[in-house]
């Protein structure tokens, strides 16, 4: 066995570490964001999140919070054009489903969250198709 060749394996091992170090150090200072074409958006949230449930999103819209097995506030007003964000803050996957079927997020682990844009005026029930008690409303104006 030659000592060069394990140390130049040790040094490219070295390397390769601190590559995944870095490339794990970036991924934690944002969030990443997957968009359809149906206007779609789930992200992994990223740090500097603040704001809470019910609250306006600083380009309109508003929060909801899903915790304690409940969407939280359970129904939201907006305007038309706006999206409401869904944040999942519980221990458990959950899901949110247009009753309609306009809109889906798949399964959101602890942590993810998703959006969805409302184009037209009226009312949009949706609920947790994991925990079907957990019941929801957006009135878009």
């Amino acid at each position: 066995m030659k000592i060069g060749s394990n140390r130049g394996f040790a040094v490219a091992l070295l390397c390769l570490g601190l590559v995944l170090l870095l490339a794990a150090a970036l991924t934690a200072c944002g969030g990443t964001t997957t968009t359809t074409s149906a206007g779609q958006v789930t992200t992994t949230a990223g740090p500097g999140t603040t704001a809470g449930p019910g609250t306006t999103a600083a380009s309109g819209g508003a929060q909801v919070e899903m915790k304690s097995l409940a969407f939280n506030p359970a129904s939201v007003t907006i305007k038309a054009g706006e999206t409401v964000t869904w944040t999942n803050s519980d221990s458990t996957a959950h899901t949110v489903v247009a009753d309609n079927g306009e809109f889906d997020s798949g399964n959101l682990d602890p942590g993810k969250t998703f959006s969805f844009a409302f184009q037209t005026a009226g009312t949009f029930s949706y609920h947790c198709a994991i925990h079907p008690f957990m019941k929801g409303t957006v009135v878009v104006q």
